[in-house]
């Protein structure tokens, strides 16, 4: 029975001590003052909600079809998306676009290289010959015109060409000229023309 007893008062002994130990002497608990400690809130501002979207038509004010741009969440969610005139921009989304950049970029070089390589092929070739039906002295009836010009090209060198694209002197007598066809923004071709009276 005394055994009990002693380890009883030993366990309540060592308890009780290691609260003390644990919570500090109850004297130092009381030194905390009672003030209100003041704090300082300080408001902040509403974060600015932007939406990272692509134009899938010309907005006034806003850009152009498949530009890039920042809008606010309420713009985007108020008026672009249910007119269907802009796309949030996902990755996979940007993927595309720069993929599809990548192949318009790739054709547009494409298509400066063929416009090239045709200016090179009129410049080369030489003269095209034009006949027409001779008048006084040097004078021929009539006079030469661009579509002259496309039937020509294309019977000499089995090439279709479009009569918007060519430039021409005003032709009235026989002689020796030169045309001008924009084959591309980039690129102009020259040609000469020899007039011949039959």
């Amino acid at each position: 029975m005394m055994n009990h007893k002693i380890v009883a008062a030993t366990l309540s002994c060592s308890s009780s001590s290691w609260l003390h130990g644990f919570a500090g002497p109850t004297n130092e608990i009381s030194k905390f003052p009672d003030k209100r400690i003041p704090m300082l809130v300080l408001a902040q501002k509403k974060a600015k909600k932007t939406r990272k979207i692509i134009l899938k038509e010309d907005v006034i004010d806003l850009g152009k079809r498949g530009q890039l741009v920042d809008v606010k969440a309420g713009y985007y969610r108020n008026f672009l998306l249910p007119t269907g005139k802009a796309q949030i921009v996902t990755p996979g989304l940007f993927k595309e676009m720069q993929m599809e950049e990548e192949r318009i970029e790739a054709e547009k070089k494409r298509v400066k290289e063929e416009a090239q390589q045709l200016a090179l092929i009129f410049e080369t070739v030489g003269a095209f010959k034009v006949k027409r039906k001779g008048g006084k002295g040097r004078q021929i009836f009539g006079t030469v015109t661009a579509q002259d010009l496309v039937d020509i090209i294309k019977a000499q060198i089995q090439r279709d060409v479009d009569k918007r694209i060519v430039s021409l002197p005003e032709i009235r007598e026989t002689g020796e000229y030169i045309a001008e066809l924009k084959l591309h923004p980039e690129v102009t071709a020259q040609l000469r023309l020899n007039v011949y009276a039959n």
